[in-house]
């Protein structure tokens, strides 16, 4: 494993903090004055907001906030920011309701109410809030970017898998200038476990408990070690960040305190990883883990099936192919906060008439036994629905209308909108295959309306005797990785080879024979890389390595 960190601090046995104290900016954070029952007092949007009495974090009230068709909102816009002074943003959440989700979206603000997009990966993320009988912590220390003088404390609830009517509740909003230092968390989390989900491993754990709660969990995993041979331990005031790619030899996600599960979802198939699991207090430079001897680890091992296709958009569309057929608008990727995705929509300036195809490459079900295809999208606006189409006459290269297509979208659960992600499941595609097919998503909207859709974590995964892997990759070896000054690679046939930084711009570009060939990267920044390999015949294979 690439060394996450280098040294262990010695650590006291007995830790101090010390609390500044400091006016909270926010108007009525504690929810205990109300003009009525549905108007809590300094608070600018109450839409579908109650007085509770009885679901309470702390006093005596607490704000009830109820789901329905549409995204409902909580806000108010605080002032007496200073630009380039820290704040400690804070509020406590409460979701335990199968009809209701909940996150923040916030924003800073300059005096005349523009938004400032700074720090959007927290104060409008992607991901929403999980069902539990738990008050959950929402913190984040934070300092105002240049211009900013005012900050809109937001927070939103939407439907649920297409219900609603359910409920979340919010208290004590907070956000004060002095920052509050904790100890380390008393206690590490018990009942680590791991359990394979085809090439992904879930893990699962009970809170931790003690005098001092941790703010968060900080999650590694690796491969090829066990519990005999000690993970390489987080350091305080040194953070780690989340990372999915195996290349760097860890992987590592950061879960709030209250989530107690996490998937990482597209690892390598029949392949063992070993996790530890690290509570901890703070941000920044004073993140304080709790990194003692006996932290919790768990080992699963991914199930050995055939990959055909496991796209997750990092850096560029990957494998998948763009077809336009109607409209000046694409498929492309994007990026939010830590998410990277394929997306699509028919709205500039207005809705526009379009239909655009984004297609997997030829996929080969020879001998095998089932092919699962699952994916995951998100969505918002009014529009067509995205559809799901499969064929086994497309030639590759053409218009995807001049060939034969399945549509199989009812075969798959999607989002119901407010860009709420939703896994489709996953649903066995061999029968429509002879033995070849191609996958794809049609995206059509017209001038009355418009959507934007978003699709991630696209895969194929087979089961029987013999199979092909994902684009070639286990005819590729690439190394070292990281790679200094020569990138070093063996192609079992001759290919176009092209090196594109994260920006998704092609750096390098050469051909190379079959064989032994090499790269000279010496010349290319620090940083990671994706090295794309085109084939003469249509395919396609992706690797990626790390330039020192």
């Amino acid at each position: 494993m690439k060394k996450i960190i280098f040294t262990l601090l010695t650590m006291s046995l007995v830790a101090f903090f010390t609390v500044a104290q400091a006016q909270n900016l926010v108007v009525n954070g504690d929810l205990e004055t109300w003009s009525s029952d549905t108007s809590p007092t300094g608070w600018t949007k109450a839409e579908s907001i109650s007085k509770e009495s009885t679901t309470i974090h702390g006093g005596s009230f607490a704000a009830k906030h109820t789901s329905g068709e549409s995204t409902l909102k909580f806000s108010q816009d605080v002032t007496g920011i200073e630009a380039g002074t820290t704040y400690t943003i804070s509020y406590y959440y409460y979701d335990n309701s199968d009809m209701a989700r909940t996150r923040i979206w916030a924003y800073w603000m300059d005096a005349a109410n523009t938004y400032i997009n700074d720090n959007e990966d927290v104060l409008r993320p992607t991901t929403y809030s999980q069902d539990q009988d738990a008050w959950i912590h929402y913190s984040q220390v934070l300092t105002a970017p240049a211009g900013a003088a005012k900050f809109r404390f937001e927070v939103r609830v939407y439907k649920q898998d297409g219900t609603f009517g359910g409920a979340v509740y919010y208290d004590d909003f907070s956000i004060s200038g002095d920052l509050i230092i904790k100890p380390e968390p008393t206690n590490y989390p018990t009942a680590f476990t791991a359990e394979a989900e085809d090439v992904g491993v879930r893990l699962n754990w009970t809170d931790a408990t003690g005098a001092q709660l941790p703010d968060a969990y900080l999650i590694i995993g690796e491969t090829g070690a066990t519990k005999e041979v000690n993970f390489d331990l987080p350091v305080d005031g040194t953070p780690v960040a989340n990372n999915t790619d195996m290349s760097l030899g860890y992987i590592a996600w950061n879960v709030p305190f209250g989530q107690s599960t996490h998937l990482f979802s597209n690892l390598e198939a029949g392949t063992t990883y070993h996790f530890a699991i690290f509570p901890y207090t703070n941000l920044g430079e004073n993140i304080d883990y709790k990194n003692s001897a006996g932290y919790p680890e768990a080992t699963a091992e991914t199930s050995n099936v055939v990959v055909l296709l496991n796209e997750p958009f990092d850096s560029s569309l990957g494998v998948m192919s763009a077809y336009n057929v109607l409209g000046d608008q694409v498929w492309s990727h994007s990026t939010f906060g830590d998410d990277q995705f394929a997306k699509m929509s028919g709205f500039a300036g207005g809705a526009q008439d379009n239909e655009d195809w984004l297609i997997s490459p030829v996929l080969d079900f020879t001998n095998l036994e089932k092919v699962n295809l699952s994916f995951r999208a998100a969505y918002s606006y009014d529009g067509n629905p995205l559809q799901l189409m499969v064929s086994s006459d497309y030639d590759g290269t053409g218009n995807p209308n001049d060939f034969t297509w399945t549509d199989l979208t009812n075969q798959f659960d999607w989002s119901s909108g407010g860009f709420e992600w939703v896994e489709s499941g996953a649903f066995d595609i061999l029968s429509y295959a002879s033995p070849k097919l191609y996958v794809a998503f049609k995206y059509t909207s017209t001038t009355s309306a418009a959507s934007t859709w978003e699709v991630d974590y696209v895969r194929v995964i087979g089961e029987g005797s013999v199979g092909v892997s994902e684009n070639k990759m286990l005819d590729i070896q690439v190394y070292p990785n990281p790679a200094v000054d020569q990138l070093n690679f063996t192609l079992a046939e001759q290919a176009d080879v092209q090196v594109i930084d994260l920006s998704g711009k092609i750096v390098m570009q050469q051909k190379a024979v079959a064989g032994n060939s090499r790269l000279n990267v010496a010349d290319l920044t620090q940083g990671m890389y994706i090295v794309y390999f085109n084939f003469a015949n249509g395919t396609q294979a992706v690797s990626r390595f790390a330039k020192q």
